[in-house]
């Protein structure tokens, strides 16, 4: 004997996936220690040789960490504990190279571990610089990037920097380097 339903069918339901893309509770961003040096070089030698970003000449660079904490205010971002990324606000200095007055502020070098990516990490030692630069009384942040982080660039995007061809430059021959900016 067969069932006739009569009336509407019941609703289907469907288990829906929410993906949840903020930072976790337990990550926070602030001054890195002595003690944070071997994973940031770690960290940001392997990201930037492993997608393609350095040459042999710049890696020398990115893997001397207590060369640019004594340059800039180097900040990581901690996951319970553990650093999963890392930037170099610059407010003052020559390690700023695409800053053009004192009212400029930039940051360098910033990585997030793999692992940890689309979680919002990057974007919160992003936030935590505009912040701390707009604090130090900076009315503008720059930064350069390389044309192929196109990832990073979304990020800038969606952050309200704004390209800036006309400062566009090259470190080194083959080496060119696209600027954005935003206003504090």
């Amino acid at each position: 004997m067969a069932v006739v339903r009569r009336g509407p069918a019941p609703p289907a339901t469907y288990a829906a996936r929410v993906v949840d893309t903020s930072p976790p509770r337990s990550t926070t961003v602030g001054p890195a220690d002595r003690e944070d040096f071997p994973r940031i070089a770690e960290l940001t030698v392997s990201v930037y040789r492993d997608e393609g970003f350095a040459s042999p000449r710049y890696l020398a660079q990115l893997a001397d960490v207590a060369g640019r904490a004594g340059r800039s205010e180097l900040l990581v971002a901690r996951d319970g504990g553990t650093v999963v990324g890392s930037v170099a606000l610059v407010l003052g200095g020559d390690f700023g190279e695409v800053t053009a007055s004192p009212d400029e502020a930039a940051f360098r070098m910033l990585v997030v571990d793999p692992a940890a990516r689309g979680r919002g990490i990057g974007e919160l030692l992003v936030t935590t610089c505009l912040a701390r630069a707009r604090a130090a009384g900076r009315r503008r942040m720059v930064l350069s990037t390389d044309p192929r982080m196109t990832a990073a660039h979304r990020l800038y995007d969606r952050l309200g920097f704004t390209r800036l061809p006309e400062r566009d430059w090259s470190p080194l021959p083959g080496v060119d380097l696209l600027v954005y900016a935003r206003d504090l």
